[in-house]
């Protein structure tokens, strides 16, 4: 169904999609607010538009500015795929894969990087608009931001692995309620997306990976949600940034490991983190800084492993293993039923001979920490040429020749009146227990001796496969 705000980047007349498409989005930009010019006509007056991208590639050399509220661009898919690999790959091997860039509706950014100064000079995507009522329900879904290139310092001599090229993908500036980031694609780009006093924001549903930073609030927001995302950072950069945020959820996101963080909270309060798996290849997996406070972290799945892949064994966060995975300067958080696997080589810890910390509250009062398992496996490193194999082998090998003296839990002087309670066990956890409360994980045989209790009749041991028990 065609009509007068649905535009087609391909059908437009004013410039070349394929060339330029930032040009033709200004362009129809301006078409639309010179055609909804009037504030209040019969109730309405300023629907928005819808701008279409057909599956193609389309270069941008000039920065799309987003002025007006009810705008929606969309795609026709998110198009990932790695760059991370193929720039690994020997070029002489490159005429033999199949495909050697990102696909779908693709934007290929080629514009001048942004400085320190200004970050949004960078951004393929800049937002901006002040005033009241605030900028709103702009929506991006369905297509792939694509950086192309790193081009900074790198591990290994190869400048594809620096996360550095000073391209955004998205950059809100302005206060701005209820934009939507669903489907999409990022990659290759030192941020992905950076928001900016966020109210009701949604991100959910993208690909984000291969980027210096994936996720950034910055400023400060409320209500927003980020949920069932794909992530995955560079080991100088956030997979989820928030600062000085309230009522933020954020759930049920897969974060690849490399990022210097999974989760980092900074001033963020009453927030929800929740049922998200993460993993990561170094300490402090996941920061509540700056006094962040009452906040739920719940039901979530934390490892931390070993790099394998080859080109990044170098690299890493500069954190040691007495940070923590888990590190907490607030209070009144509830740190509930999380679930930690630390699976890293004894001889690998840093400073040598500590014990690894899993879970450290650094400072703050009135936190509940409860029904924390913890795993801590001793295992021989390994790596590999092939990121995708060496990463499913880590990940599928239980088998470990010893376990891994860990600190559950390490209660800093600093922090006191906190409730520490089946989170590890009487060894495992460091604390002043004159100013805190504290219930050890029971040991095995602490509760008494207990005879063993066979199976009933019929019944057959998990893992018992012989056809003749019945």
């Amino acid at each position: 169904m065609s009509s007068d705000n649905t535009y087609d980047v391909t059908a437009w007349p004013h410039g070349d999609a394929h060339q330029d498409i930032g040009e033709v989005i200004n362009s129809i930009i301006a078409d639309v607010k010179a055609r909804q010019a009037a504030p209040d006509i019969g109730d309405g007056g300023k629907p928005g538009a819808v701008i279409h991208i057909p599956p193609g590639d389309y270069r941008l050399r000039t920065q799309v500015l987003i002025d007006v509220s009810f705008l929606r661009i969309e795609g026709a898919g998110h198009g990932f795929s790695s760059s991370s690999i193929r720039f690994n790959v020997p070029e002489d091997e490159w005429p033999g894969l199949h495909e050697l860039w990102p696909g779908g509706s693709r934007i290929l950014v080629d514009i001048a990087a942004g400085g320190a100064q200004d970050e949004s000079a960078g951004a393929a995507f800049l937002v901006a608009r002040s005033g009241s009522p605030r900028i709103s329900s702009v929506e991006f879904s369905g297509f792939c931001i694509d950086g192309l290139h790193f081009v900074g310092d790198q591990p290994g001599e190869n400048p594809e692995n620096s996360y550095a090229n000073g391209k955004t993908g998205i950059h809100v500036r302005d206060a701005n309620d209820s934009f939507r980031i669903t489907g999409m694609g990022f990659v290759y780009l030192e941020r992905a997306m950076t928001i900016h006093k966020a109210d009701a924001l949604s991100i959910h549903d993208n690909f984000i990976a291969e980027c210096g930073s994936c996720i950034e609030l910055r400023s400060w927001g409320q209500a927003s949600k980020i949920t069932d995302n794909l992530i995955g950072a560079g080991p100088h950069g956030h997979s989820i940034y928030a600062e000085n945020h309230g009522g933020l959820l954020i759930t049920a996101n897969n974060v690849f490991p490399r990022g210097a963080s999974s989760v980092h909270l900074h001033g963020v309060t009453r927030s929800s983190v929740t049922n998200n798996r993460l993993h990561s290849f170094y300490p402090g997996m996941m920061v509540l800084a700056a006094n962040s406070s009452e906040n739920l972290v719940g039901s979530n799945h934390f490892l931390r492993d070993h790099e394998p892949w080859t080109p990044f064994l170098a690299v890493d966060n500069g954190l040691d293993d007495v940070f923590g995975l888990l590190a907490i300067a607030g209070s009144n958080n509830s740190i509930i039923g999380n679930h930690f696997s630390e699976v890293i080589d004894s001889e690998s810890v840093r400073p040598s001979g500590a014990t690894p910390v899993i879970i450290r509250l650094v400072a703050g009062s009135g936190n509940y920490i409860a029904s924390n398992h913890v795993v801590g496996l001793d295992v021989a490193t390994s790596a590999s040429d092939s990121c995708f194999e060496a990463q499913v082998d880590a990940l599928l090998a239980t088998h470990a020749s010893r376990s891994l003296a860990v600190t559950a839990v390490l209660v800093d002087p600093t922090a006191s009146g906190n409730i520490i309670l089946d989170s590890g066990r009487d060894g495992e956890v460091v604390i002043d227990r004159a100013a805190n409360a504290f219930r050890p994980t029971p040991s095995i045989g602490s509760g008494g001796h207990a005879e063993h209790t066979p199976l009933p009749a019929g019944v057959v041991a998990l893992g018992d496969r012989r056809a003749d028990r019945r």
